[in-house]
């Protein structure tokens, strides 16, 4: 059996390396950043302007798809490839996050003073078990029910090339007793999950050879860490993530990956979920990450930012800010995307102050060709061997053995 994940070079002072990842819909080569395509859409992008511009493999999610149009219709129409009209792989996630994510983010809302955005009462939007989570859909109020199995059927329903387990996200505070108990019943669902998919008819699916990637839990507790990296990582899944709390800023995130990362079977590709700014990218890479998705690149084009590579590490620039208003260069030199070897700051802001739907759009494919270009840089470099110098040249600082 051909291996799903094959490492092609890897960078001596680090633990950074470069590999193919093996899908039915074609390779994909890491280390690798996935535009998310939250709803069967990249936002304001087409396939063909993403594929153009270096995109290999998108992310969908599983319960936005679920709630709307449903994962029924989707599969009644071929799977998520052909009813997005995209021939490349796509990962899909397990639902978990969001089920989880919206009431926490109700919480946080509560607990700062705000009005929380769902007029349900926070204990009435997500209830767990050792079964199942019930929850509300934010659309409509109705009432739903994610066990383990129902999240790896909605994923097969859906078809995407690589699937995730079913897994709870306890919030960032919750202490060590309960961080470890989510940490066993997310190693249980695991099991659940895998049982699921292993029992599957590929006969009555839309993407038969589907890949499943765990996902390793354990907060910001070494022990906790390693003991479910482990556990995950001898389970026999194709892949592995790194989910759950990762902490409360970007060092406490990269202690959490430098700890999980060396308790990981080496021949396995790994996905840290949901991290995407370009610092992180490359952070993640010198720690040992393939695989990374984030909403940030279309979410920063819908507020008006753009990102630059500058000497002041900010990574973004405001295009609404009067200073671009007469600036004919374009949003970054050297940049080869479709907005910048044809546009001008000036006309970017232009159509941000006029409110036209079309900066929207070329800024969105700006910032996804931008760290589509960042990880294809990262790929050369580690086939060279000179990922230290490009580590050095983008973050101001050596590459060391911890990063």
């Amino acid at each position: 059996m051909t291996p799903t994940f094959t490492i092609t070079a890897r960078d001596p002072a680090s633990r950074a390396r470069a590999g193919i990842v093996r899908t039915p819909h074609g390779t994909v080569q890491t280390p690798v950043f996935m535009p998310v395509g939250t709803r069967a859409t990249v936002k304001a992008l087409s396939p063909h302007e993403l594929r153009e511009h270096g995109a290999e493999i998108l992310l969908g999610n599983t319960y936005h798809l679920y709630l709307q149009p449903g994962h029924e219709l989707i599969a009644r129409r071929g799977g998520l490839h052909r009813f997005m009209s995209w021939d490349g792989p796509i990962l899909t996630d397990s639902g978990g996050f969001q089920v989880f994510s919206l009431v926490y983010g109700g919480i946080a809302d509560e607990v700062k003073g705000r009005r929380p955005q769902h007029p349900t009462r926070l204990t009435d939007m997500v209830k767990v078990t050792e079964n199942a989570v019930l929850f509300k859909s934010y659309l409509d109020g109705s009432r739903h029910v994610f066990t383990p199995e129902r999240s790896i059927q909605v994923q097969h329903g859906l078809g995407a090339d690589i699937i995730l387990c079913f897994d709870e996200l306890p919030p960032f505070r919750a202490g060590y007793d309960y961080t470890s108990a989510s940490l066993e019943r997310t190693h249980r669902w695991a099991a659940r999950c895998l049982a699921a998919h292993q029992a599957r008819d590929p006969s009555a699916l839309p993407n038969p050879g589907q890949l499943l990637f765990g996902i390793v839990h354990g907060g910001v507790f070494p022990d906790l860490r390693r003991a479910s990296a482990e556990h995950i990582g001898a389970m026999g899944f194709d892949g592995l993530c790194i989910g759950g709390s990762l902490g409360g800023d970007k060092a406490q995130m990269y202690e959490v990956v430098a700890m999980t990362v060396p308790h990981l079977p080496d021949g396995l590709a790994r996905h840290l979920l949901g991290v995407g700014d370009v610092d992180d990218l490359l952070e993640g890479v010198a720690r040992g990450i393939d695989m990374f998705d984030c909403v940030s690149p279309t979410r920063l084009g819908r507020h008006g930012a753009a990102l630059v590579r500058d000497q002041a590490r900010r990574w973004r620039v405001n295009l609404q800010n009067a200073a671009l208003r007469e600036d004919d260069g374009p949003l970054q030199a050297g940049c080869e995307c479709y907005c910048c070897r044809n546009f001008s700051r000036a006309y970017i802001h232009h159509l941000y102050r006029a409110k036209e739907l079309l900066g929207v759009r070329l800024v969105s494919l700006h910032n996804v060709a931008f760290l589509l270009a960042l990880m294809a840089e990262v790929r050369a470099a580690l086939a060279a061997g000179s990922f230290g110098a490009l580590y050095e040249a983008w973050l101001g600082k050596p590459l060391t053995a911890d990063a």
